[in-house]
């Protein structure tokens, strides 16, 4: 392997221990790093080289932090039944305690269906006609590549998934085949800073909020978050008394500047609640902004929430779908990338939370809704042990547990995927959704005139911005300087990860602009697009305080996730259309 000529010391002499899966994966770190800026270091991994030598010693227990705790989580106890799960599994035990309906009468001798095998996303930025037909010809063959899996009802062996455990009443903390599969992949890709973290499922991230929220917020109580942020997360905190409080954004998402300049002015009085101690964050492919965070804004953030004693929710879903910057199409290579080797993939990511997070004050959330299927209705927290018993509890009182079929399939898939295969699926993942990012910013620079330029202040200040113009008639290089003389009507920066664009639209151009109709002419445009024929995420949805007004502008959330990419180009020009006769009213 060749290395690069500023490969840095601390990533040279990492070297020594690349034999290890975490010390291979931090080479990786550094060797990317190193190729990818002109510095020798990626802004959103460069200090990885220093913080994995650190990881790689003894780390230290969660701190105790039970002073967080709802007064809700304090009331828990046990479930009554549940605690007698304890005796399960003692040979030789006849249970007769519990109302459990007997295996025998389940109507399911087995299950059975075809898996895709892991190669099946090709890792070539390449566009594919549609989500059916594109994987055949990948691989010049009449229907996709499957692997047949079953899960009957009974084992045959002692670790066999069987139906027989995952259809009866379980444990909420999940089958124990999913969760051994989980513990290690947290500690092979997130690599926790402390020793005794824990890994617990749940039904998805919004349950997995609701769930920690309830145990670490009382009602009347503030949390942080972005001041733009997931809808359902704001919706879900509302019945209890909750307060949202905006933190200010730019190119990473959640700004560290803003965020201690907001606890340390805090004012109990004029706002009418204490200091908020929770953090609720989407720092990757944030929705629905689409930024990503890196690693020394999360140190950064980190570093505050230890002076303020603040615990970190970081609702992660689009881990995996970070796709990096968006490249015009006159520039970009359609090779195949370098390497599929899963460490490369893995190291290749901005990090989570986690990897910095050597106290246990992160509450990590994970989902299989965007790497399986949302209908699995299956994710996990990570977390440090007292917080993770917890929320135990209280998912033995109500959800118990998630869907077993779930968990049986999904369980069944990565066993047999192992963590190779799986890190493979998401990466190929990763480049399907960057290859759908790029064809919807296509798609909009065939409508549009976008003249990209470089943001110098405001909320974008270092990022480089896309201004839409209307495109002349019969327009060429000839008569670029006639869109370029005309007003903007919307502009937006190019998502790093996830599915969305965030669009901001420039109302002030408006003819019939006056201060104080954004709000107005957001709806008035939105509904134009909605009868027009194209559904989109109008922007008052995602405002963390409803006084989160951008003077003279309006957003919209645009995903490209899902439709085929005939529809997603049909939806561009009924979008265009519509914009284009509304700036002219």
């Amino acid at each position: 392997m060749m290395v690069p000529s500023q490969l840095t010391v601390d990533c040279f002499d990492a070297l020594i221990c690349a034999y290890s899966n975490r010390c291979k994966a931090m080479f990786y770190n550094c060797l990317i790093s190193a190729e990818s800026s002109p510095q020798g270091l990626n802004p959103h991994v460069h200090t990885f080289c220093e913080d994995s030598i650190m990881t790689s010693e003894k780390r230290q227990k969660a701190v105790d932090l039970s002073h967080h705790l709802s007064d809700l989580s304090r009331a828990r106890t046990t479930s009554p039944l549940k605690g007698l799960a304890k005796y399960f599994g003692r040979p030789g035990l006849i249970s007769l305690a519990g109302g459990l309906p007997s295996e025998a009468y389940f109507p399911f001798a087995n299950i059975s269906g075809e898996a895709l095998v892991p190669e099946s996303f090709s890792l070539s930025p390449v566009q594919q006609e549609s989500s059916l037909s594109w994987i055949w010809k990948l691989f010049g063959a009449s229907k996709e590549k499957t692997n047949p899996i079953t899960i009957p009802k009974y084992p045959t062996a002692t670790d066999d998934i069987n139906l027989a455990v995952a259809l009866q009443y379980g444990m909420a903390t999940g089958i124990p085949q999913l969760q051994k599969f989980v513990k290690e992949f947290v500690e092979k890709v997130y690599q926790p800073a402390y020793s005794d973290y824990t890994t617990l499922v749940q039904t998805g991230n919004t349950d997995g909020w609701s769930r920690a929220m309830q145990t670490i917020l009382n009602p009347g109580e503030g949390f942080l978050t972005e001041d733009w942020t997931y809808p359902s997360a704001i919706a879900g905190s509302r019945p209890f008394g909750m307060h949202a409080v905006a933190v200010a954004m730019d190119s990473e998402g959640m700004r560290s500047d803003d965020l201690l300049k907001v606890l340390s002015e805090w004012d109990e009085a004029a706002r009418g609640f204490k200091r908020p101690h929770v953090i609720y964050t989407v720092p990757v492919g944030q929705n629905p902004t689409g930024v990503t965070m890196g690693a020394t804004r999360k140190q950064e953030i980190y570093k505050i929430c230890v002076e303020f004693d603040i615990i970190i929710v970081e609702d992660d879903p689009y881990f995996f779908l970070q796709q990096g910057p968006y490249v015009p199409k006159s520039e970009r290579s359609s090779q195949l990338l370098k390497s599929d080797d899963p460490e490369r993939f893995i190291a290749s990511l901005a990090p989570s939370y986690l990897k910095f997070d050597y106290q246990g004050r992160v509450i990590r959330l994970d989902t299989f809704s965007k790497y399986v299927a949302p209908g699995a209705r299956l994710g996990w927290f990570t977390c440090n042990p007292m917080f993770a018993e917890r929320l135990e509890r209280q998912g033995e009182t109500s959800t118990q547990a998630p869907c077993g079929f779930g968990q049986a399939l999904v369980a069944k898939l990565l066993t047999g995927w192992k963590y190779e295969g799986y890190v493979r699926w998401l990466h190929g993942l990763a480049v399907q959704y960057r290859i759908r990012r790029d064809f919807f910013i296509d798609s909009l620079a065939d409508e549009f005139h976008l003249q990209q330029s470089l943001a110098h202040e405001g909320a974008w200040a270092g990022c480089t911005v896309l201004t839409a113009r209307p495109k002349p008639k019969n327009y060429g290089p000839l008569i670029e300087k006639d869109a370029l003389g005309s007003k903007k009507m919307f502009s937006f920066v190019p998502p790093t990860a996830g599915m969305f664009v965030w669009i901001k639209i420039h109302f002030e151009n408006h003819p019939s602009f006056k201060p104080g109709d954004e709000d107005t002419l957001e709806m008035q445009l939105w509904t134009k697009i909605a009868d027009a024929g194209v559904l989109i995420g109008p922007g008052w949805y995602f405002a963390a305080e409803e006084e989160n007004l951008d003077v003279g502008s309006g957003h919209f959330r645009i995903s490209f996730s899902n439709a085929e990419f005939a529809d997603l180009k049909k939806a561009v020009n009924i979008f265009g259309k519509v914009v284009r006769e509304f700036f002219q009213e």
